[in-house]
């Protein structure tokens, strides 16, 4: 048990990383609890067709984020080796490769919005509603791309601070048009559902706009021209997309699996759409939080592997284990206890969506540490660029697991919610067992710039 647990110099060290990132981490989750406290108050319908949108876009950001947070990899790596040139070239392939990812998504949603909700849904209502903000808030995954790309480069080499203020400001300003474009507020038009998606359009390009004028102002060592953007050498490129496809393909999977398995609890009435949509928004907030941790096993991890103290890189991932076992009983109580608070906060929604959303709350708080444990080891083999491990231990674990399980449930048996619901969540004690496992065959501890 010992090698779990860190001294203090590594406690307070790994606090001092991930707690600016789990501040940046609250603050881009408050955009979609103050979106989903304000349009919930538009009724049931507003929430579950925003809900189904949001879905979607989660398959894209995860997709672009797992591009990123691959090329994030070697970012910190060459970063503790000290070689800024691939540095930027690395940069350099994260921009470039997260909008082979995110284009697609955007064309789709900009001209068939109407299919792509029909797959969550067969309800009229929520897909009206649905297609009225999807058509406007794919608009914002043009900008989302580079701000993805720069924010994460600036977190792997320490630079905490930046983003988190720039989030802020997002959030601030996305708060702001959100409560004059959805009401009508200061003179504005009241736009509903529509005022929300431009709200947060209005929002992505203040923070890109931020982003790259700080990029102007300060040196960073992976910064590059946007004319040398294809500057990529070829070598370079395979090494990195021979790490980053299976990284990717997770992602993708998994936030795949995640809109799947909304259409699967979906079987059991529209209600549990909205209440599911609830529960998402008010737990994603502990889910992001835990995040930070992800940068905090990269600058533990990676950049000691990139420095080549593999057994002191080693040692760091284990502790990380044990540092992400308290936090995760930390979250895990405060989660149990906001599930109090949905029915002041969606007083509008019906008695029925707000108790299927305070269940569901707390199914997940119980269920918490076993998907933290799972995520710390699946950051810890990431950090040392073992992604196909990390394939099967996340999205392969759920489409060949708790997807058929699940469907079987949704179409064959009339289960109630819940049930179905804390199956879909205890599934993960069996993923734990394997993400163990492969942490301790430690295929991580891999020093990638010597490669």
């Amino acid at each position: 048990m010992n090698k779990y647990i860190g001294n203090r110099k590594f406690n307070l060290l790994v606090i001092s990383i991930a707690i600016p990132i789990m501040l940046q981490n609250l603050v881009t989750t408050s955009v979609n609890l103050v979106d989903s406290l304000m349009v919930g108050q538009l009724g049931d319908a507003a929430i579950g067709g925003v809900a189904a949108v949001n879905r979607y876009f989660m398959i894209m950001n995860y997709g672009a984020l797992g591009v990123i947070n691959a090329v994030g990899i070697f970012i910190a790596q060459y970063f503790g080796a000290e070689n800024e040139q691939k540095m930027k070239e690395s940069f350099r392939f994260s921009v470039s490769a997260s909008y082979l990812i995110i284009l697609p998504f955007f064309f789709a949603a900009l001209f068939f919005p109407r299919q792509i909700l029909h797959f969550f849904t067969d309800d009229v209502l929520l897909i009206n509603v649905g297609v009225e903000y999807l058509q406007v808030v794919c608009l914002t995954y043009l900008p989302l791309g580079a701000s993805l790309a720069i924010s994460s480069a600036m977190r792997c080499i320490g630079e905490t601070k930046i983003p988190l203020a720039v989030s802020v400001l997002s959030v601030l300003t996305n708060t702001f048009f959100n409560y004059c474009l959805i009401f009508g507020n200061f003179g504005f038009p009241r736009l509903g559902v529509s005022g929300a998606a431009i709200a947060t359009l209005i929002a992505r390009i203040v923070e890109l706009t931020v982003l790259l004028y700080i990029m102007k102002r300060r040196h960073f060592p992976f910064a590059s021209k946007v004319s040398e953007l294809h500057h990529i050498p070829f070598s370079l490129i395979k090494i990195i997309a021979f790490k980053a496809a299976p990284l990717c393909l997770n992602e993708l999977l998994w936030s795949g699996g995640n809109a799947m398995m909304l259409k699967l609890y979906g079987t059991r009435g529209s209600h549990v759409l909205s209440g599911y949509a609830i529960t998402t928004t008010m737990t994603d907030i502990f889910y992001t939080l835990f995040a930070g941790m992800a940068v905090a096993t990269t600058v533990m991890v990676s950049q000691q592997l990139g420095a080549n103290h593999l057994k002191e890189a080693k040692e760091n991932g284990y502790h990380m284990v044990g540092f992400s076992f308290f936090v995760s009983l930390l979250f895990a109580g405060f989660m149990y206890l906001i599930s109090f608070t949905v029915p002041f906060l969606y007083g509008s929604a019906s008695t029925e969506v707000i108790s299927t959303a305070q269940n569901m709350i707390h199914v997940q708080s119980i269920c918490f540490i076993l998907y933290t444990l799972n995520t710390q080891n699946y950051f810890i083999v990431r950090a040392g660029g073992d992604t196909k491990s990390t394939l099967i231990m996340d999205s392969g674990f759920m489409w060949l697991f708790t997807i058929p399980l699940l469907s079987l449930i949704a179409y064959l048996t009339s289960i109630d919610i819940y049930i179905m619901y804390l199956v879909g969540q205890t599934s993960e004690l069996l993923k734990l067992m394997l993400s163990t496992r492969l942490l301790h065959k430690e295929k991580w501890v891999v020093n990638l710039t010597k490669v």
